[in-house]
């Protein structure tokens, strides 16, 4: 199993485990996912989601080859796909979601850790959002809640030109907590997660709640704008050539377009 789930003491965790890929994500990772906020929202003895991956990595993003073999839709087919449901049961989980990142957090690597409630990065973390170098548009609503971190020319440095920051950067911009030795990063995280023990859940969900409210509906119209968007650059020429090359290892050449 790629997605490893366990409760301790409070703390539901969700390990991505696919290091031999980097921890690349497929479809039935990603709905291994979603059933486990899911289960965490449902259970009581949880007081915390903590999501973490494998030393050295977070996640690469999406595996490519399984992603083109099972795309998501388009309109509203779009949103009933795994990745799209799992967009929805972060968003829905009314219990805060502590992130701890080692190593690389690539695409929705990076996306995801949005709409954390907590991000701990190590001192290897590299972070990135290379979709358009892909054909791609960026996802997870990272085109709304990006500029609104860094302001709008940072944000098209990390969109458009898909440049990688540092760790530092991560927690400089509002995207990260604060950076800490690789092998503290998920000890770390794992406390602050467990603090909500001792905290009153109602008071912690209404909270939160009220913490994220205000542009909820903004989130979610700007994730259907993009995964329309999206969709359709999946089967884009420029996508098509982007993905080649990956496969090729070779350079993209888009000159013809």
């Amino acid at each position: 199993m790629s997605i490893k789930t366990a409760t301790l003491n409070g703390v539901a965790t969700i390990e991505i485990a696919r290091p031999e890929k980097k921890n690349a994500l497929t479809v039935a990772m990603y709905q291994a996912m979603t059933d486990a906020l899911i289960a965490a929202k449902a259970d009581g003895a949880v007081r915390a989601v903590l999501i973490t991956g494998q030393p050295g990595v977070f996640t690469s993003g999406n595996d490519i080859e399984d992603f083109m073999s099972r795309p998501p839709g388009q309109g509203s087919d779009s949103m009933d796909s795994p990745v799209f449901r799992f967009m929805r049961a972060l968003l829905e989980c009314d219990k805060p979601v502590v992130a701890a990142v080692t190593g690389a957090a690539i695409g929705i690597g990076t996306t995801m850790l949005l709409h954390c409630d907590f991000v701990y990065v190590s001192d290897e973390a590299r972070l990135a959002m290379p979709f358009v170098a892909l054909g791609l548009v960026p996802e997870f609503a990272s085109s709304l809640v990006v500029p609104q971190l860094m302001g709008h020319r940072r944000a098209a440095e990390k969109l458009l030109l898909g440049d990688p920051f540092t760790p530092e950067q991560a927690v400089e911009c509002g995207i990260a907590n604060a950076v800490l030795p690789a092998g503290e990063v998920v000890n770390h995280a794992r406390r602050v997660a467990e603090r909500f023990n001792g905290l009153p859940p109602g008071a912690v969900r209404e909270a939160k709640q009220l913490l994220r409210g205000p542009q909820a509906d903004a989130i979610l119209a700007t994730i259907r704008a993009e995964g329309e968007i999206f969709g359709r650059r999946l089967r884009s020429p420029e996508a098509m050539e982007a993905f080649q090359a990956f496969f090729q290892k070779r350079k993209p050449d888009f000159s013809r377009f």
